[in-house]
């Protein structure tokens, strides 16, 4: 009865858990999208030729190529400062700013400044919050 109540925690992996939680979600929520729509998914191959020509095809894949590097870059930059989440802090900067050019329709002096201001205040406070007040590292 006493191994009932010991926890045991791998510290290894133990930050997978949310992760595959959030996938495993994801995955069903996909599965039931295909089986509910699977008669226009299979029949309507114009339908789905419209919606690539009319979408935005720099805005999407420059948003997939941004989001691949920062999740990508966040790690080997926090290794330079391990424990400090600077990797975070200096990853989401750019990645902000980046993000926000990209779907800012019209660029003026005014609103770019705005933009960065926000790139560097908002993940700062971010960090901040989390290092500081909460006592967690980020990557």
């Amino acid at each position: 009865m006493g191994e009932l109540t010991k926890v045991t925690i791998d510290f290894q992996s133990s930050h997978l858990l949310f992760p595959i939680i959030i996938g495993c979600v994801l995955a069903v929520l996909g599965l039931a999208i295909v089986v509910r729509e699977r008669s226009r998914i299979t029949t309507s191959g114009s339908h789905w030729r419209r919606i690539f020509t009319q979408m935005d095809k720099f805005r999407f894949f420059g948003t997939l190529a941004l989001t691949l590097a920062y999740f990508s870059l966040m790690v080997p930059v926090g290794d330079f400062w391990p424990n400090t989440g600077l990797g975070f802090l200096f990853c989401s900067i750019p990645f902000v700013f980046l993000a926000g050019l990209l779907f800012m329709h019209v660029w003026t002096a005014r609103s770019v400044l705005v933009l960065a201001t926000v790139a560097v205040l908002v993940p700062s406070l971010i960090w901040w919050l989390f290092t500081e007040v909460f006592f967690l590292t980020l990557p």
